[in-house]
């Protein structure tokens, strides 16, 4: 986390963006604090919050369509080859597939908030031929929800005088 606090401190909203993006491709980059911490920079105004806003969504929904592009282009291929070693066979991702488009456009949505699903669910809908549109839509809702919800924890985290509490 310290090496996350770095980055943004130096680089700022570029740094908050590309490490969202890397973040919800699979990289181990911890997004629910970052936004956090992006909440409570704007709450003293080191960033802007309006802008924290517009780069922490467009970071997420990058990501998430970067992913996407991933799962489209090579997912099935690479689960053929490779997904006897991660126990997901053919069979296996069939029935992934299926539940998928049963329930997969609000896995999208709320899948931000369980961390390793977020993940997941781009690599999914890419390799389940989810209409780039359809998705577009649900990932860029998921994307503001979550992003607003955690940056404004740490905003009113950051605005909270702890010390006042105890009087």
């Amino acid at each position: 986390m310290e090496m996350v606090q770095e980055l943004v401190s130096h680089y700022g909203y570029l740094a908050i963006f590309c490490l969202l993006a890397l973040g919800i491709i699979g990289l181990p980059v911890p997004d629910e604090v970052l936004m956090t911490f992006v909440g409570y920079l704007a709450s003293v105004y080191v960033l802007k919050l309006p802008l924290a806003f517009v780069v922490a969504f467009s970071g997420a929904l990058c990501g998430m369509l970067l992913s996407y592009t991933i799962g489209r282009k090579i997912g099935k291929p690479l689960i053929h080859r490779y997904g006897k070693w991660v126990k997901l066979t053919p069979k296996r991702l069939e029935r992934i597939e299926g539940w998928f488009h049963r329930y997969g456009m609000w896995t999208i949505v709320f899948g931000y908030f369980i961390p390793g699903v977020r993940h997941v669910t781009c690599y999914i809908s890419g390799m389940s031929g989810v209409r780039t549109g359809q998705y577009v839509i649900f990932a860029g809702a998921g994307a503001l929800l979550w992003s607003t919800v955690f940056i404004l924890i740490g905003y009113f985290l950051g605005n909270i005088d702890i010390f006042s509490l105890f009087r």
